[in-house]
């Protein structure tokens, strides 16, 4: 056997709690080491699972310690890690839960689960220096609506139809449980300008403003479209929000 099907024939066996030990194992004697590679099978699949956990806390809280592991083990059959970094593993996991039918009953776990990726992202993400709100000084008055920002590689924005940001702070310890009201929709901020990541609730009008500059809209643009949705949008409210998060690290002049 080539060294590729070799490990083809490994793998496998790993992903399949009942297969045999592959041919190409042997042990003194020539026979195949059952026991011993039933033990490494089950530590990759327990390893895998803790990694899960410890990624997706917040999951782990809402389904509880059962539920989650027989969850992880179905994903790990389907989405085996193809990469040898840990923090890596489980991108997919929230898509995986929208379509995995014993948590229909829970529907907003797969935000919760995006959410949670997105901070473990944030985390990893390429450090760049923030800038702050005085560099908007710098710039004449009839030429702001047409600058762009540049925003943090770590930032990620959600709208959810369910209480996110409720739930995931309720789940993590920092909100009471009986505060979260599953039927309002909210808005979600990650990111991570120094070393520790900030998740926060977004108003609609401040996440479509936010949205709005991320996909390279200007100022201008981005606070008109934020106008249409809330009668009562605040720029300069937002705006010092935004440089107050560490979100921006760049501004440039469209126009002289």
């Amino acid at each position: 056997m080539s060294l590729s099907e070799i490990q083809s024939e490994f793998i496998a066996g790993l992903r399949d709690p009942s297969a045999p030990p592959p041919d190409s194992l042997k042990a003194r004697g020539g026979t195949l080491p059952k026991r011993r590679f039933d033990v490494y099978r089950n530590n990759v699949v327990a390893s895998l699972i803790e990694a899960l956990k410890a990624s997706f806390p917040a999951v782990l809280h809402l389904v509880g310690d059962e539920f989650f592991k027989a969850t992880a083990r179905v994903y790990i059959d389907l989405e085996p890690p193809r990469s040898p970094l840990m923090f890596l593993y489980g991108k997919t996991f929230g898509d995986f839960l929208d379509r995995f039918p014993p948590a229909a009953s829970i529907p907003y776990l797969g935000d919760v689960a995006r959410l949670e990726w997105a901070r473990l992202s944030a985390y990893h993400a390429a450090d760049r220096t923030a800038i702050s709100i005085d560099s908007l000084a710098e710039i004449r008055p009839d030429q702001l609506g047409a600058v762009t920002f540049q925003l943090h590689p770590s930032l990620e924005l959600f709208s959810s139809r369910w209480p996110l940001f409720s739930l995931w702070a309720a789940t993590s310890g920092l909100a009471p449980q009986d505060a979260v009201k599953m039927d309002a929709p909210e808005q979600v901020i990650v990111v991570r300008p120094a070393f520790d990541v900030d998740t926060r609730r977004l108003p609609s009008d401040g996440y479509n403003f936010i949205k709005a500059l991320r996909e390279g809209a200007t100022l201008g643009e981005a606070a008109g479209l934020a106008a249409e949705i809330s009668q009562t949008f605040d720029l300069a409210n937002h705006l010092e929000g935004l440089f107050q998060l560490g979100a921006v690290i760049g501004i440039t002049k469209n126009h002289d």
